[in-house]
């Protein structure tokens, strides 16, 4: 209780994701990417990208994701 603020994070399952992009542009922080790299199925799967802390832990990400490939930590 220190002042401290709880950081919001998301994990992608890298294996799930189809690389269709919906949640690249749902972030509203713009955090997430395409990874250049290929998953075992043939697909660029997505990326969280967030060095500074800045995810609000919004959801939109995960809400846009039709292979229920992304988990949201508040």
């Amino acid at each position: 209780m220190g002042g401290e603020e709880a950081v919001a994070r998301i994990v992608i399952d890298g294996e799930r994701c189809k690389s269709c992009g919906l949640c690249v542009k749902a972030c509203p922080q713009q955090l997430i990417v395409i990874s250049t790299k290929l998953n075992s199925k043939g697909y660029r799967p997505a990326m969280f990208v967030d060095a500074d802390g800045k995810c609000i832990g919004c959801a939109f990400c995960a809400i846009s994701c039709p292979d229920v490939a992304i988990e949201v930590y508040r």
